[in-house]
């Protein structure tokens, strides 16, 4: 045993709990749930944990229907639903006001920096609950074999849902972050919520009306504290499964051993009759397969596909080198900058690359300066999966709002390559003007984007940025 004097016992009971996180503990919490059920509920505390610097852990072979009814865990939550957090204090449950306790675990900004800030970021955790989550359940969740599928409801929900979409798309027109200018907690639980539906039921084209939402969601799900929780964020690129029949509710195979307590099943004795009655088995139709909720998909581990080759390995060789060209680049000294220029010319290859002008369609919209340099800085971010076949140089035009996004790239190949189209929905948002390397005014253009001075066509620079 140790002797501790009074005040030092008085100051280990009154800030204990910061005390705790401050150490370094190997554990703040446990947090009771399936590792795949319901994710983004518990999504939103481990990434709020990654932020404050604190470990939360997973409870190890929890089943659901089995551990959430036995007498340990309904002490915790007597309803017996996930997730429920086991503190050293006691036990929370619903998954907001879980992530609520571990952002106040130590102040690192996810509550705002001030009173009307915390009241703005409660406004949207309860906006991104009652008016997206809420929404997209009644509209996607009877697609997906969740309830009975009702036409008019499911007409209600959708409209619903869009009104909601269109309010946070204006209000994102302005800004990175729904409130401030960093990430809270409003983003993460948001994201979290938008996490499902753009997973398994919105699509590119769904969500080009929603152009801001959209790039967003990216930037959020980018961060390096979000990724290490969801390291990879896939969009669907299918249509929503049919509706079933007119009161129909669909039942699908649970991914998990042990279905849900509180879902009534048919009594063995009537599946064995229903059994001796039915045809034989060579005249049953085969029925069709029924379509699995939303979560029961995600919660399944796909067989691994083994990696296409990238079709730009297949293009012929090149007597130009990329990294040959970032080196000459990233090597060079600002005042010998134009032998750069010229060794880039000498080793252009037209038949193996190209160059291509880009110029963002919506500049009427950057008013705000750190908004638009966050705009480019998260287009690149998105690029990142091309690095190893481009090159680029992206540039913010203006002295005042509106500024300009401008910028030229260098690709593999003799087009903008096909998998830059369709993985990085920021291509969409731009005017792409292939360079005429015969045209001495284009190729002045390419030297400047390259070189940075301090004005381009006559428009001050106000910041660039590089992608090599």
């Amino acid at each position: 045993a140790v002797s501790l004097p009074c005040n030092v016992l008085f100051f280990l009971v009154r800030y204990g709990k910061e005390l705790y996180v401050h150490l370094g503990s190997s554990r703040v919490a446990v947090i009771h749930a399936p590792v795949g059920n319901n994710k983004k509920n518990v999504f939103k505390a481990l990434i709020a944990a990654e932020y404050v610097g604190v470990k939360i852990e997973l409870t190890p072979s929890f089943q659901m229907g089995v551990t959430n009814t036995t007498p340990e865990f309904l002490k915790l939550n007597p309803l017996g639903k996930v997730p429920v957090l086991e503190t050293p204090e006691g036990a929370i449950a619903e998954s907001n006001a879980i992530a609520r306790y571990v952002a106040r675990l130590k102040d690192v900004g996810l509550f705002g920096t001030s009173a009307f800030e915390q009241g703005q970021i409660e406004q949207w955790i309860d906006f991104s609950t009652l008016e997206i989550d809420l929404n997209f359940g009644k509209w996607l969740g009877p697609r997906f074999g969740s309830g009975v599928y009702n036409a008019e409801m499911e007409e209600l929900a959708s409209n619903a849902t869009k009104r909601a979409l269109e309010c946070l798309d204006k209000h994102l027109s302005n800004r990175t972050y729904v409130v401030g200018h960093s990430v809270t907690l409003a983003d993460i639980i948001l994201a979290c919520n938008l996490l499902i539906p753009i997973q398994k039921a919105l699509t590119k084209e769904f969500m080009a009306s929603y152009p801001h939402i959209e790039r967003y969601f990216w930037t959020i799900v980018n961060q390096p504290n979000f990724r290490k929780v969801v390291p990879e964020v896939i969009q669907t690129v299918g249509p929503l499964p049919p509706p079933p029949s007119k009161g129909e509710t669909q039942h699908p195979v649970s991914a998990h051993p042990h279905p849900h307590p509180h879902v009534r099943h048919a009594p063995k004795e009537k599946v064995k009759k229903e059994k001796k009655e039915a045809p034989k088995p060579a005249e049953v139709p085969k029925p069709a397969e029924t379509p699995k909720p939303v979560e029961d998909v995600e919660d399944e581990e796909e067989a691994p596909v083994k990696k296409s080759k990238n079709p730009l390995d297949s293009l012929p060789p090149s007597p130009m080198v990329m990294d040959n060209w970032k080196r000459l680049y990233s090597n060079t000294k600002a005042k010998d900058f134009h032998l750069a220029i010229n060794g880039f010319w000498e080793m252009y290859d037209p038949e193996g690359y190209s160059l291509w002008f880009c110029d963002y369609k919506h500049n009427d919209e950057n008013q705000v300066t750190f908004v638009t340099m966050n705009k480019v800085g998260g287009f690149l971010q998105r690029m990142d999966f091309i690095r190893k076949y481009a090159f680029s140089k992206m540039c913010i035009l203006g002295e005042s709002p509106p500024y300009s996004i401008k910028g030229v790239w260098l690709f593999r190949g003799t087009e903008v390559p096909q998998m830059v189209k369709d993985e990085c929905y920021d291509v969409e948002l731009y005017d792409w003007t292939k360079v005429d390397i015969t045209n001495e005014e284009q190729k002045a253009l390419v030297n400047a984007y390259f070189e940075e001075p301090d004005e381009i066509e006559g428009v001050k620079l106000l910041e660039a940025k590089c992608f090599k």
